[in-house]
C-alpha cells in the first residue's frame, strides 16, 4: 500500500493529553524514484536559495529537560589543524566545568580513526569526569564498532546521509539501496550493544516523507526489537534550515522535528539538532529546535567548524538560560578562560566582535555610550558581564570617546568605586582629554593605548605634587 492509500485509510483516535481527536499516524514507505528529487523550486544552484511557505504551523513542545552536546573534537577539528592531546584534555576539563554538576553539556564526541584519536579518548576518560559523556563518530563499517566497544564507549554517531544529493550523487545508490545499507549498519550497532546515533546528513534538502520518515521509522522498529534507544541527529549540513513559522519542508526546522515525533515516533529526548551557519541562522535554528521538541542541540566551542562553522556552545549556554530562566549550575566564567586559552595555548584569536568571548564584545568607543556606562552600566551592557564572564564593560579610547570614555576607562582600570570614582568634570580627566584632542588634531588615527594613558595620569599626579 503506498502513502496515498495510507492517507485515505487513516482513522482518528483520542489523544489523552489534549482530549482531542487526532488522525492516527500512518505508515510512510520509501518512495523510490528513478531520478533524484533536488527541490529545484528552492535550490536552483545558479540562484540564491528560496524560502517557500505553506502556512502549516507546528505546536511548541519543548522537552522538560533540554541539553547541549559538543562536537569540538570532531566537527570542530574539520576546519583547522588537530588539537594536541594536552589541549583536548584541558578543553575537556573546561567544558566539564562549564557544564556544571547537572550536566547541561551532556556529551562530547571524538573521532576513532587513529591511535592518536584513541589516545585522546583515553586521556579524557582517565579524568573520571561525569560530564560530558564521551561518545564517538565512526565510519559506517562493522569493524569500527569493535573499536568503539574496546574504548568503553556506549554510543556512537553513524553517518546516514539522507538527501538525494548524497544518495544519488555521492553514494551512487537509489533510496531503497541507501536505506538498506544504513539499516544494516544500525543493526550492527545494536548487535554490538552500542547505541546508534544516526546523523541524517543534509536533512534540510531531503525528501522528508519519501525517505526520512520511513527510514527513521525503520530505525525505531529496530530499536524496539533490540530494546535499546536509537538517537537521531538532524544535520543541517549546509545551513539551509529556516526557523520561521509556516515554512514548507524540507527547510522548516519546526516541521522536521514535529514530523519525526508525530510520524516516525521518535521521542524528543532522542532528537538532536546539528546546524551550520552558512546563512547566519545557526543559533536561531538551534533554539527553534529546542522549542519544537528537540532534546539536544549539537555545538562546538566558539562555533569553530567546517566552512562557516557550527552552533557555538557559549551561545546555547545563554540561550538555555534565557529559555529556562536559570543557568542550572553552569559556570559561565569558564567561557572567558576558554577564549584566553585559545589565544595563548591553541594560537587562535577569536574575532574581536565574537559575542560573550571576543576582545571587544562589551567594549565601547563611542563617547555617548561611555557616558551611559558612566551613569549606569546597565544602559549599555547586555547583563552583568563582570558576574557571568569575569569581564566588566570597558571602553577603548579614540577621538570619539570624549571625557565620559576617559572617566570610565580610569574607573575600570584603577578599580575606583563609590565616591572615589572620577567623572567627566574631574581635573585628571580634563588633563588626559586635552592631550588626546591634541594628538588627533595633529593627524593621529590610531587608538590611544593604555600605557599612554597611564603615563599621562602619572604625569598629572606628579605635577599636582
Amino acid at each position: 500500500m503506498d502513502n496515498i492509500d495510507n492517507m485515505r485509510n487513516q482513522k482518528t483516535k483520542l489523544n489523552k493529553k489534549t482530549n482531542l481527536l487526532e488522525m492516527e499516524a500512518y505508515s510512510y514507505e520509501v518512495q523510490d524514484v528513478q531520478d533524484p528529487h533536488l527541490f529545484r523550486e528552492f535550490f536552483e544552484y545558479t540562484e540564491v536559495p528560496k524560502v517557500g511557505f505553506n502556512f502549516r504551523t507546528s505546536p511548541y513542545g519543548m522537552p522538560e529537560q533540554i541539553y547541549i552536546t559538543d562536537s569540538t573534537f570532531r566537527d570542530g577539528q574539520q576546519s583547522r589543524e588537530p588539537y594536541t592531546t594536552r589541549q583536548i584534555v584541558d578543553l575537556f576539563k573546561m567544558i566539564s566545568k562549564l557544564s556544571g554538576p547537572n550536566g547541561i553539556i551532556r556529551q562530547t564526541e571524538f573521532f576513532t580513526y587513529s591511535e592518536i584519536d584513541k589516545a585522546n579518548i583515553r586521556a579524557c576518560q582517565e579524568l573520571g569526569l561525569e560530564f560530558p559523556e564521551i561518545t564517538t563518530w565512526i565510519r559506517a563499517k562493522k569493524e569500527d564498532f569493535k573499536i568503539v566497544k574496546e574504548m568503553g564507549v556506549t554510543e556512537t554517531g553513524i553517518l546516514t546521509s539522507c538527501s538525494d544529493y548524497h544518495i544519488f550523487y555521492k553514494l551512487g545508490m537509489n533510496r531503497q539501496q541507501a536505506m538498506d545499507h544504513y539499516l544494516s549498519i544500525v543493526y550492527d550497532a545494536f548487535e554490538a550493544g552500542i547505541v546508534p546515533r544516526c546523523h541524517l546528513e543534509d536533512i534540510t534538502r531531503a525528501d522528508f516523507y519519501g525517505f526520512v520518515v520511513p527510514f527513521v521509522s525503520a530505525i525505531q522498529e529496530m530499536a524496539a526489537e533490540a530494546k535499546m534507544p536509537a538517537k537521531i541527529r538532524l544535520c543541517d549540513t549546509m545551513g539551509y534550515g529556516v526557523p520561521y513559522a509556516g515554512v514548507a519542508l524540507p527547510r522548516s526546522v519546526s516541521g522536521i522535528i514535529y514530523g519525526l515525533q508525530q510520524y516516525a515516533g521518535v521521542p524528543g529526548e532522542y532528537l538532536e539538532w546539528h546546524g551550520h551557519n552558512d546563512f547566519y541562522k545557526a543559533v536561531s535554528n538551534a533554539a527553534t529546535a529546542w522549542l519544537y521538541g528537540c532534546g539536544a542541540v549539537n555545538c562546538t566551542l566558539f562555533g569553530i567548524g567546517e566552512r562557516t562553522g557550527n552552533v557555538p556552545v557559549e551561545a546555547m549556554v545563554f540561550e538555555y538560560a534565557q529559555l529556562k530562566g536559570t543557568l542550572n549550575g553552569m559556570d559561565t566564567t569558564v567561557i572567558t578562560e576558554m577564549a584566553k586559552y585559545y589565544e595563548e595555548q591553541v594560537g587562535y584569536t577569536l574575532p574581536a566582535q565574537t559575542p560573550f568571548a571576543g576582545a571587544d564584545f562589551n567594549v565601547t568607543r563611542a563617547g555617548i555610550h561611555a557616558d551611559g556606562l558612566l551613569k549606569n552600566e546597565e544602559i549599555y551592557n547586555i547583563f552583568d558581564t563582570g558576574k557571568f564572564l569575569n569581564r566588566p564593560p570597558l571602553v577603548n579610547i579614540n577621538q570619539s570617546s570624549g571625557a565620559a570614555g576617559i572617566a570610565v576607562w580610569i574607573n575600570k582600570r584603577y578599580g575606583l568605586v563609590g565616591d572615589k570614582q572620577v567623572d567627566k568634570q574631574s581635573n585628571v580627566v580634563k588633563y588626559v582629554k586635552e592631550w588626546i584632542d591634541k594628538e588627533y588634531a595633529s593627524g593621529r588615527v590610531a587608538e590611544i593605548g593604555g600605557t599612554e594613558i597611564n603615563k599621562k595620569i602619572n604625569e598629572y599626579l606628579t605635577k599636582q605634587g
